[in-house]
């Protein structure tokens, strides 16, 4: 929870003791968790808006269009490579000094473009 340790806890509610009282400690914690279930429906409705807001521009449908078109392309220019000069590239790429380079692009790519397809 928050990261916070059995130890650390333990130190918090002396501190509210402390602090507080005995008396007053059951009022602080339902204020803390009426404004804390504010803050979470306050940041769920925001969250649909942005959703309802991405769905009617259709930003959705223009992100995957984009990527389609990237991977489009860049599978015509591999496979055009490999057609025009195959039997160099086998050669060279015997240590990797091809595949490595596209490779390391291709997992940035997908670094960059994960959290986008996961909410789709």
């Amino acid at each position: 929870m928050f990261g916070i340790g059995g130890g650390e806890l333990i130190f918090i509610i002396i501190i509210a003791l402390m602090l507080f009282g005995t008396d007053k400690i059951p009022e602080v914690a339902r204020t803390v968790a009426k404004v804390m279930a504010q803050l979470k429906n306050a940041s769920n409705d925001l969250k649909s808006e942005i959703q309802k807001s991405v769905d009617e521009q259709g930003i959705n449908d223009t992100v995957k269009q984009i990527t389609s078109n990237f991977t489009d392309e860049v599978d015509k220019v591999k496979n055009s490579l490999i057609e025009n000069h195959g039997d160099v590239i086998s050669n060279l790429d015997k240590d990797n000094e091809i595949s490595k380079p596209i490779n390391e692009l291709k997992q940035n790519l997908e670094d960059l473009t994960g959290p986008v397809k996961r909410q789709m």
